[in-house]
């Protein structure tokens, strides 16, 4: 019994760690300097955006269980020989409230290259509705980049892993 009280008291100040939330921001430029490259010096003339849902959180078991998930958002320049700038990442939760920022200026991706975010499980402020927004350039046409969220969770015995895909941001409407 106090085996047990001594690993207790031991452990609880990891349960009482600092929260994902206060945690250091997830710095690109450092973290992915071998992906990344000068900007254009030429103007950028084709843009887009992508909308990336995502799941920090999931309900089962009839709405009575919620699953806690890892996100990974990978951006990935498709194109073999344009660099890809992307201007912004910003991830939001369920209200569309944005939670996060992940650039301070735009970055260039090399040709093939991939940067990513990561936010922990123990991160839930996304919920069961986070998406990420991600908006990119290029001077000249480009294939266009690859966007993508990964979760991975699971609960007892049980494991889980999928895999979102960002959808162009475009305007719908009449022609």
């Amino acid at each position: 019994m106090r085996m047990g009280l001594a690993t207790a008291l031991l452990l609880c100040p990891l349960a009482c760690s600092v929260p994902a939330a206060a945690q250091s921001k997830v710095n690109i430029e450092q973290n992915f300097a071998d992906s990344l490259t000068a900007l254009p010096k030429e103007e950028l003339a084709v843009a887009g955006g992508f909308y990336v849902p995502a799941y920090s959180s999931v309900a089962m078991s009839q709405g009575k269980l919620r699953v806690d998930f890892s996100v990974t958002l990978s951006v990935h320049n498709a194109s073999e020989t344009q660099p890809l700038v992307v201007k912004r990442i910003a991830y939001f939760d369920t209200a569309g409230k944005q939670v996060e920022s992940y650039l301070k200026a735009p970055v260039a991706l090399k040709p093939l290259a991939t940067v990513s975010i990561f936010i922990p499980t123990d991160d839930v402020r996304g919920g069961t509705g986070a998406n990420f927004l991600v908006d990119w350039a290029a001077a000249s046409e480009i294939a266009e980049p690859a966007v993508e969220a990964l979760m991975v969770g699971g609960v007892a015995n049980a494991h889980y892993a999928f895999i979102s895909q960002g959808r162009p941001t475009r305007t719908a409407g009449k022609n």
